[in-house]
């Protein structure tokens, strides 16, 4: 083992020395789900004080508010919570991007709201792995990596966000403004229970199509009517049979219609898309154009079509496989087998992808059955991935992607 090598193995135990336990215990106990504001508010006053022990200018940056269409039809706003950005080093010549969420799947009024005591060395909890767990450990190898001093060559800027689980609509703009000129990018979404990481991953679009149609007496005169939800059925079927390989397709839900005796003039369909590739994706928005077109005329309603694609798909290209392999060096370091797989999940790593920057976006905690009252985290992984991530960032820092 090399000089350098040593010195990166004393940053890595000093990473895995931090009291990230401690740290996802507390953090856990607030719940944060991406709706619940005030929630929202009090982890991101925890994180902001947890994270201004780095260097660097610390900012709660007001989350832009988003689209929704409610079950009504009506076209509303929605808020989000604060996202925390930190800018470390911005002048200098290389940069890094480090990525995360502060909002689980967790309603305020979800039965799932508190951490069990640690069986079999796991620690069940709302948001242990997903990913509280994940920036216990972020915030414990750059901790390291400033006290030693390993990481003054390379500057970096840090997201945690209020709204990827929702598809990070407030926040997209940010990841698509930070991501820009970073030599690579580290996300702390978790890794499967046995360490895999993801490596490619499709993209995901969410679309709600409103049908807007003309009540009418469903006895005396149904004829005058336009029903809404008959046309958004039979949307619900044209889109379903652009379903192809590369293209999973599926009709989630529709809203609309009430007494029997009134025919339905409004109906919402809500549909998700999954694309592999590129071409998938301009294969959906044709797809969703020409329906909506073509159900508009054949039923004689107005259709508005809202949504779209907020997750691109993200290949494994030759310079993500050269991030992937400089992972798997630091795992061999350490006595870690890190391997990857490709996945149909999504998450800000797909953003990131899309801006040409290398991610490897499941350097957070290994774990399990998450967004699920089962979710838990391995806690000897939080030690193991900090030092996983403390060796990557010191192997980056000096050159090891040049």
């Amino acid at each position: 083992m090399t000089k350098t090598d040593l010195r990166h193995r004393d940053v890595a135990e000093a990473a895995a020395s931090q009291p990230m336990l401690q740290q996802v215990e507390r953090w856990s106990a607030i719940n944060s789900g991406s709706a619940n504001l005030a929630g929202l508010a009090t982890m991101a006053g925890l994180l902001a004080d947890a994270f201004s022990a780095l260097p660097g200018e610390l900012a709660l940056l007001d989350g832009a508010p988003s689209e929704r269409v409610s079950a009504s039809g009506q076209v509303l706003e929605t808020l989000h919570g604060r996202h925390l950005r930190l800018r470390v080093r911005p002048d200098a010549s290389r940069r890094m991007l480090f990525t995360g969420h502060m909002d689980t799947v967790y309603p305020a009024d979800h039965s799932f709201q508190s951490i069990s005591p640690i069986m079999d060395g796991r620690l069940n909890g709302p948001g242990v792995a997903d990913m509280k767990g994940g920036l216990a450990v972020l915030l414990a190898a750059l901790s390291a990596i400033e006290r030693s001093g390993a990481a003054g060559s390379i500057g970096y800027d840090v997201l945690i966000n209020s709204d990827e689980e929702v598809g990070s609509p407030s926040s997209a703009a940010l990841l698509a403004d930070l991501a820009p000129t970073k030599i690579a990018a580290l996300t702390y979404e978790p890794a499967l229970p046995d360490g895999t990481l993801a490596g490619a991953r499709g993209g995901s679009g969410n679309f709600s199509i409103l049908v807007r149609g003309r009540s009418a007496h469903a006895g005396r005169n149904p004829a005058d009517g336009r029903n809404a939800v008959v046309a958004a059925a039979d949307l619900t079927l044209r889109l379903a049979g652009v379903a192809s390989p590369g293209l999973s397709v599926n009709p989630a839900k529709i809203d609309g219609g009430g007494p029997n005796n009134v025919v339905p003039d409004t109906a919402v369909l809500r549909v998700n898309f999954r694309p592999a590739g590129e071409e998938d994706v301009r294969h959906a928005r044709t797809a969703v154009e020409a329906a909506a077109a073509s159900v508009a005329r054949d039923h004689d309603v107005a259709v508005e079509v809202h949504g779209g694609f907020g997750r691109p798909p993200k290949p494994v290209d030759p310079a993500a496989e050269k991030l992937f392999a400089l992972v798997r060096e630091c795992g061999r370091m350490i006595d870690l087998d890190v391997r990857w797989r490709s996945t149909g999940g999504v998450c800000d790593g797909n953003n990131i992808a899309a801006c040409g920057v290398p991610v490897v976006d499941t350097m957070g905690v290994r774990g399990g059955a998450i967004h699920s009252p089962d979710e838990y985290l391995i806690v000897e992984s939080l030690a193991e991935r900090a030092m996983l991530s403390a060796l990557a960032i010191c192997r980056i820092a000096d050159g090891g992607l040049a």
